[in-house]
């Protein structure tokens, strides 16, 4: 190495006698030098480290307050915005304002886009007659053998202008053209209120149609709807044509009434087949016209004469005969709703699109010989049909809307970057997409991801679900469920943890080996349920079948007990690791953390105390056998394991299991110093700028100009031949699970670096911003989302001893934040001014809330010596015990303060 030094200090002299041209080549010679003498190796190149430190983004990017954009020109074109409930599947809302990939089906459905299936708009203005389809312009390719899918209008005008705005769960597309009278803003949502399952998993979707009058002069207008009957298809294969085989005996019945519409069903289909459903197109608007099924004539004469006579007058036949389709065929029927818009005036027009298919077919069961049984979603319990759905929304619709829009502006009212919002807010879709689905006995199940037509990966996969965070802050009952499943069904009797489901419970296991991340760490997942509920009889329910799972480590992976993990280890990269490594070892050293809590929660002490013993040998073997001075490593014998380790690779997921105790409240467990540390070398090392000289053979999912976070780099050298499978992919979940916790340690800036470029390839025109892809659409890792808000707010919980806290990692002298615990859920705000005055806010906008200690994280520069502290709760005022610990002041109270929703705790100080 001296050697080299030598040659290079050597080699710079001669360059400068001969002048100043070759700066730049000395410049790359001492980089050469400075990177020999700091051992770096030649994998992470002669590079400014610095310089990839500080990224490319600038502060205003990366922190700029504010709501997710708008969408708008080649951004419109991968849009997919998901609507639909829990378990209930979707219909998606376009970026022009289309309806597509109809997953309604109870599986996937990614290009399911019904035929002549849209809504138009007719206007009459001075004289004037206007048709237009309420989409914006097909955005290219229009590339096919035969011309653009007739099915799909194509020829018919639209919109010049489309503009969308998503913020889940409402989003909303204006349509606008310079040579229309009106502009029209659809808005589509399904009711989504935290900890309220049952209402937001209603099979609907809201569609609000505003048509603002331009002109000085009255308006007619009318605004049709046009469906065709599904009833017959399964979701397999295409439904591209009216012609199909499964179709026939197809009904569109009128409905009039309070809520009146088009009711679609099917007398041919049998109630026990999978096809068996029915469909809603209903209003509660009075002034109708509508025709139940269009022509069935030649060619193109169904929808050239449906066009012609909406484009006349704005007035269908009204047409309401209730004619069964011809086998091998189905039909499609409009609705319209007219209205008389007053000069410079608008009108909301409402429609919803409900839907009934009570049969789930297990054609994905992880045992194939229970393949082929019917399970039934949760929502056919409380419905027998969609017109039945339909009414019940209408019923309800004020308060539903109500309570899910205040939900929205409680969660985008938060003063955090508009990329956290928006990453945090649009995974949380995937609760309610065909990733994941509720059975009518309650349970809550789900796959990885989705396939284009069925599930990918099933069911519960705890390695996976193990990154996936917000179902249990969103609707901690369904996770919860989950945890039931997972200790009281699938720890088999010696310990090892059946990490997939099999259909029915308990029937059947699938016979392979544990995941020890998935066992482990859904151990540290019962300890985060058991904060957020406060439910000390769920814990000892579970308890017996927890402990067994934790011990099976002494049996399995850990024999000798001395806190590492040796054996062979199965995870989530789908292959086994062999020998200490810190990604395992870590979630096996929280596990027992969390473990010994549990264990002390419900009187088993003694287990309690074996696990703190492991645990403190554990920690001193992990970080004396696997620190490099960087970061943590893996430890194995190349001679016998040849293929598909890490090793000496600086792993993005080494810490995993303690970010996972972060979240879940156990907090640290290794020392901070090294958390840091190793932190700042993935960052380093992983986190790539663009990918233009990357080689990669794997799955890809960023290229080019795209920043992204590398699964493993091998910056000191040691590559093995043929690394673990996904080492260079790029996956969100885990950048997300990096990035915040990056932040809990203080690299605020390197943290929300990676959730930018997350969200920038999530741009509308490269991928859809509501589908984040792994092994399948709409991947259930990508929740790790959540801990993103929780690492910025520096959310602490536990309902057991009736504590919150809250430690924001940004604006500390301004700061608001949204926090959820399932039903009950709020906001806090804390402000520091220019006299001195420091106050938060703690309001609880819904549920209740018995409050026993309140922490707060004081901003930089407030004196720890205070004038005056005052607490008022709904008026009044309360005198809590005061105490400081550095910055970390804590509000005890000695009984509990019960908080009701629409009340504010207030604390005021003056220093």
């Amino acid at each position: 190495m001296e050697k080299l030094i030598s040659q290079a200090e050597k080699i710079r002299s001669f360059i400068i006698n001969y002048g100043l041209l070759f700066i730049v080549l000395v410049i790359g010679l001492d980089l050469m030098a400075t990177g020999l003498e700091s051992s770096e190796s030649p994998d992470a190149g002669p590079e400014n480290i610095q310089a990839r430190l500080d990224a490319s983004y600038t502060d205003d990017e990366l922190f700029r307050i504010g709501r997710p954009g708008i969408y708008r020109g080649e951004q419109l074109r991968e849009i997919a915005f998901p609507l639909g409930g829990i378990g209930t599947g979707t219909v998606s809302l376009g970026g022009r304002g289309n309806l597509r990939d109809w997953e309604i089906f109870n599986r996937p459905g990614k290009g399911v886009n019904f035929p002549f299936t849209f809504f138009a708009i007719y206007v009459e203005s001075d004289g004037k007659k206007f048709s237009r389809v309420l989409e914006g312009q097909i955005t290219p390719p229009y590339s096919a053998g035969f011309g653009y899918r007739r099915e799909e209008v194509p020829g018919l005008p639209r919109f010049r202008t489309a503009l969308f705005r998503g913020e889940y769960p409402m989003a909303e597309v204006e349509l606008s053209d310079p040579d229309l009278p009106v502009i029209v803003t659809v808005e589509a949502f399904n009711p989504f209120i935290p900890g309220d399952a049952e209402n937001s998993g209603l099979p609907v979707v809201v569609l609000k149609y505003r048509v603002k009058n331009l002109t000085d002069k009255e308006i007619k207008v009318t605004l049709a709807g046009s469906v065709a009957n599904p009833v017959g298809f399964d979701g397999q294969g295409e439904f591209n044509s009216l012609f199909n085989a499964a179709f026939g005996q197809n009904v569109n019945r009128l409905v009039k009434g309070p809520v009146s519409g088009l009711y679609f069903f099917s007398k041919k289909v049998q109630p026990d087949s999978p096809a068996y459903g029915t469909l809603a197109l209903a209003t509660t608007w009075t002034d109708l016209t509508y025709v139940t099924h269009w022509v069935r004539g030649e060619w193109w004469d169904d929808l050239h004469i449906f066009w012609d006579d909406f484009s006349d007058d704005g007035q269908l036949n009204n047409f309401d005969a209730e004619e069964p389709s011809p086998d091998g065929r189905t039909d499609v029927g409009s609705l319209g709703l007219k209205a008389t818009i007053p000069a410079g005036d608008e009108t909301v027009l409402p429609l919803v699109i409900s839907w009934h298919y009570p049969n789930l077919v297990d054609y994905f069961d992880v045992v194939r010989e229970q393949r082929g049984r019917l399970y039934h979603p949760y929502y056919t319990k409380k419905f027998k049909d969609a017109w039945q759905v339909t009414e019940y929304l209408f019923q309800n619709l004020n308060e539903l809307e109500q309570e899910t829009r205040h939900f929205r502006a409680v969660f985008f009212s938060s003063n955090l970057p508009a990329s956290v919002l928006d990453a945090v807010s649009s995974q949380a879709s995937i609760i309610r997409t065909p990733t994941c689905l509720w059975l009518d006995d309650g349970r809550f199940f789900a796959f990885e991801g989705c396939s284009d037509r069925s599930g990918c990966c099933p069911l519960n996969c705890a390695h996976v679900w193990n990154y996936a965070q917000s179902l249990a802050f969103l609707f901690p009952e369904l996770e919860r469920s989950m945890r039931e499943t997972d200790f009281l069904v699938n720890v088999r009797p010696d310990g090892a943890m059946v990490f997939r489901t099999s259909l029915p419970l308990g029937e059947k296991y699938w016979n392979f080996k544990p995941a020890a991340d998935g066992q482990l760490g859904r151990l540290i997942n019962l300890y985060r349920d058991w904060q957020i509920s406060g439910d000390l009889s769920f814990l000892k329910k579970l308890w017996p079948q927890a402990r067994k799972a934790l011990e099976y480590a002494w049996v399995g992976w850990d024999k000798d007990r001395d806190g590492l993990l040796e054996d062979e280890q199965h995870n989530t990269y789908d292959i086994e690791f062999f020998g200490p490594n810190s990604m395992l070892s870590g979630f096996y050293l929280g596990a027992l953390e969390a473990g010994a809590r549990m264990a002390q929660a419900v009187g088993d002490k003694r287990a309690a105390a074996e696990y703190r013993k492991i645990l403190d040998k554990g920690k001193k073997n992990y970080e004396t056998l696997l620190w490099n001075g960087e970061f943590f490593i893996q430890k194995y014998d190349r001679a016998l394991q040849k293929k598909y380790q890490y090793g000496e690779g600086c792993l993005s997921d080494q810490l995993l299991g303690q970010w996972l105790a972060m979240v879940a409240g156990v907090g640290r467990f290794l020392d901070e110093a090294r958390i840091k540390k190793t932190l700042e070398s993935i960052y380093r090392y992983n986190f790539r700028e663009n990918f233009y000289d990357f080689a990669n053979v794997q799955r890809t999912y960023a290229l080019a100009d795209e920043k992204g976070l590398l699964l493993c780099t091998w910056p000191r050298g040691g590559r093995p031949p043929l690394p673990f499978p996904y080492s260079d992919e790029v996956w969100t979940g885990i950048e997300y699970q990096v990035a915040s916790h990056l932040i809990y340690e203080g690299m605020v800036r390197e943290g929300l670096s990676i959730v930018k470029a997350v969200r920038d390839r999530y741009d509308g025109r490269r991928r859809n911003p509501w589908n984040e892809v792994e092994c399948g659409h709409h991947y259930a890792r990508a929740m790790s989302s959540w801990g993103v808000l929780l690492a910025l707010s520096g959310f602490s919980y536990s309902l057991p001893e009736g504590r919150l806290g809250f430690a924001p990692a940004m604006n500390q002298d301004d700061f608001r934040t949204f926090w959820s615990l399932g039903s009950t859920w709020g906001t806090y705000e804390q402000r520091f001014d220019r006299d001195k005055v420091f106050t938060c806010e703690l309001r609880l906008e819904e549920g209740s809330l018995d409050l026993r200690e309140l922490d707060v994280e004081l901003p930089t520069g407030l004196s720890p010596v205070f004038e005056s502290v005052s607490c008022r709760l709904g008026g009044k005022d309360v005198k809590p015990g005061v105490g400081l610990s550095g910055k970390r002041l804590s509000l005890k109270f000695k009984q509990p303060v019960r908080l009701k929703g629409g009340e504010v705790f207030l604390l005021k100080m003056v220093s």
